[in-house]
């Protein structure tokens, strides 16, 4: 039985993982926020939450706060719980106030993906000085203080050249300090049988300097799959599932597409155009058989140089959010529990199922 804990924890990826697999785990937490934002001193409060007694006082002081500060949803938890098997007590609301010295050596894989805008290339870059990118420091402080057998951490590969690469030799000092055998490479989605090109930055490291030296990441495999075959004309509700933990389709039987997807001719014109001079990209393909990346925000109909259409009946549509969460390699099985807004936020935000089933596969065997 496998202990696992994770931050960051979106909809589960390497739950996922695990699943597919057949691999015995346990959940002993998970703790994500939701994206809700609290006006609070941080620091103060941490100090305060590390001198409660019991686990569920702290957790409990937690979500009196987030009750008491914001009135907004949690529509993560609301898709977690929905999935995996995991105690009310054991979801927890935010990585800054949580206390690791409550799991220390009680966790075999940890695994967390901060939040990625400070240093994406789509985005404003911001780094450490963005309050996204602090995070990183939780989750290498959590490291420290659970102690876990191996973590896993998972970054958009722009932290690699932000500020000029000095953003990359910070974290790597951090990663250092903490005294586990780890290494990193950028791997890509569709090396690892997901249609779809995404590169993100993977940490691994081992608490056991043997298992480390051992560890290798996984070979890229064949693809065999493209975008249209994870389209739900081409393979309707149901029919894509993972057997062996190998994403197959069962049928090549399809359905009738939500006529909501499909764009208006004032939209085409727009998403087909190469952009303005503060945006100008002349690279307006769909029907790509290998998607773009991704993005958490598609459901905002950006242009099709960034963002991923297709053609149904001779007609352009947007995804549908069954289809980007095959595309993150999420089975079918996966229940989409919330709205169609937060599913393309949930599922562009998430960490690329299959890409992590490779890394376990390096960690516990095939």
């Amino acid at each position: 039985m496998i202990k696992l804990a994770t931050v960051f924890s979106g909809i589960g990826a390497i739950e996922q993982a695990f699943i597919q697999k057949e691999l015995d785990y346990e959940i002993e937490f998970a703790c994500d926020n939701g994206d809700i934002q609290l006006d609070i001193d941080y620091d103060k409060e941490l100090k305060k939450v590390k001198t409660m007694n019991s686990i569920e006082e702290k957790k409990n002081y937690v979500i009196n706060l987030y009750k008491t500060l914001s009135r907004k949803t949690n529509f993560v938890e609301q898709s977690y719980k929905a999935n995996y098997k995991v105690k009310d007590d054991n979801f927890f609301y935010d990585v800054k106030l949580l206390d690791g010295t409550d799991f220390k050596d009680k966790i075999d894989l940890f695994v967390g993906g901060s939040p990625c805008q400070s240093f994406s290339i789509a985005g404003s870059r911001g780094g450490f000085e963005d309050a996204r990118g602090t995070l990183f420091y939780e989750f290498v402080r959590l490291v420290r203080e659970i102690q876990p057998k191996v973590f896993i951490y998972e970054n958009v590969y722009g932290v690699l050249t932000h500020d000029k690469g000095n953003t990359w030799k910070v974290m790597q000092n951090n990663f250092d300090l903490l005294g586990y055998n780890y290494k990193w490479k950028i791997l890509d989605a569709k090396d690892y049988g997901i249609p779809q090109g995404r590169r993100r930055l993977f940490v691994v490291g081992f608490k056991n300097k043997e298992d480390g030296d051992k560890f290798e990441f996984p070979k890229p495999i064949k693809l065999k799959l493209t975008m249209q075959d994870l389209l739900l004309e081409n393979a309707k509700e149901g029919n894509v599932q993972y057997r062996n933990g190998n994403l197959v389709v069962l049928k090549k039987e399809g359905q009738p597409t939500n006529e909501k997807l499909f764009l208006s001719q004032k939209l085409i014109n727009y998403v087909m155009s190469p952009g303005t001079k503060n945006f100008y990209h002349e690279d307006a393909q769909i029907d790509l058989p290998i998607a773009r990346a991704l993005l958490s925000t598609m459901g905002n109909t950006h242009r099709a140089s960034v963002n991923n259409y297709v053609t149904t009946n001779g007609r352009i549509r947007a995804l549908d959010p069954r289809e980007t969460h095959r595309l993150m390699g999420f089975s079918d099985n996966y229940k989409i529990v919330v709205s169609k807004a937060q599913a393309y936020k949930q599922s562009g935000n998430s960490i690329v199922v299959s890409v992590l089933k490779h890394i376990l596969d390096q960690i516990y065997g095939a």
